[in-house]
């Protein structure tokens, strides 16, 4: 593989996103280069088992189910560089992309980097992940029926990971670090209401218990210094999501409140014509495996539409008659 080949599609970022338009794209003989990212797979690399994804019944883990993902790209043309991207220019096409030295150069792009569920920090919380501890609700809920669980934040999404959890587990306790909460009154209104959702607030948690299985959580109380242990079988850790964007500034539009990049109503075109986004990058709603594959899958057509369509205006401007 050559650095001075122009392609027609380059796909920036390796998980279910970037995975899927590679596939779609390899499929239509559009010849996709994936520079995946040394951590190629996305959060389900950090993700046990996975049972809301269609077609496979019997659940898998998250790195087998990225594994399969890749495979099934590279079995159809896919070509992979295994390495984090360090520089775009998105001014004029072709557009080139940078891996420290090596630039690669393509007619369109697919922006497919995810975000990154913020993390607590601690030593602890790293070691249990995928063995209690989580960042998704609706991906992992179910696995805790009839258990006690601690939901870690103070946000919207703290109060709808609670309020969702309380569908299964016997006791949701919701740690946050002041008594006043940033999401909005309906939803703390709706958690409050919710019987099985207790509150400590002014707390902080300081450590994850659990040898190989999470067990609970030692909390500090930020006024009192006082330091409670909670027990617990999941630790859900909801204080926000951070898509990983940094590279695209001034480039690419991204939403002043959240950073998430910004696409076309309906379409994963951003502002600028060629370059598309796919999968949570610019999805800060969903979040889910089968949304961002879906949206990787709207990103390689958009991108093969636009193409079509570029050259199909080239080729009207060559054949045009003289005046």
């Amino acid at each position: 593989m050559s650095s001075n080949d122009v392609r027609e599609v380059i796909v920036i970022g390796g998980a279910a996103a970037g995975y899927t338009a590679a596939l779609y794209a390899a499929r239509a003989n559009m010849n996709p280069l994936v520079i995946e990212s040394v951590n190629w797979g996305g959060q389900l690399m950090i993700t046990s088992d996975v049972e809301n994804y269609p077609g496979y019944p019997a659940g898998i883990l998250g790195p087998e189910m990225m594994q399969d993902f890749r495979r099934q790209a590279e079995r159809f043309g896919a070509e992979f560089v295994t390495d984090d991207v360090t520089k775009v220019d998105f001014s004029e096409r072709p557009f080139r992309v940078w891996v420290g030295d090596d630039e690669y150069r393509a007619e369109s792009v697919i922006v497919a980097t995810g975000a990154n569920a913020r993390q607590l920090g601690l030593p602890s919380e790293r070691s249990l992940q995928g063995r209690g501890v989580s960042y998704c609700a609706v991906c992992d809920a179910a696995f805790f029926r009839d258990k006690d669980v601690v939901v870690v934040g103070g946000g919207d999404s703290a109060m709808e990971e609670a309020t969702f959890l309380a569908k299964f587990a016997s006791k949701v306790t919701l740690v946050h670090r002041r008594d006043l909460f940033r999401a909005s009154p309906i939803m703390v209104d709706r958690a409050r209401a919710t019987e099985k959702i207790e509150f400590v607030l002014d707390s902080v948690v300081e450590e994850v218990l659990g040898d190989g299985l999470v067990a609970g959580v030692v909390v500090r109380n930020v006024k009192t210094d006082e330091r409670t242990e909670i027990p617990a079988e999941g630790l859900f850790v909801a204080i926000g999501h951070d898509p990983t964007t940094e590279l695209f500034k001034g480039q690419l539009d991204t939403d002043p409140d959240t950073g998430y990049l910004i696409t076309k109503s309906r379409t994963t075109e951003t502002n600028v014509p060629g370059v598309f986004a796919a999968g949570d990058v610019q999805d800060d709603v969903y979040r889910q495996a089968v949304t961002a594959a879906g949206s990787g899958c709207m990103a390689a057509l958009d991108s093969e539409r636009w193409l079509a369509a570029e050259r199909g205006r080239l080729l009207d401007a060559l054949t045009a008659p003289r005046a």
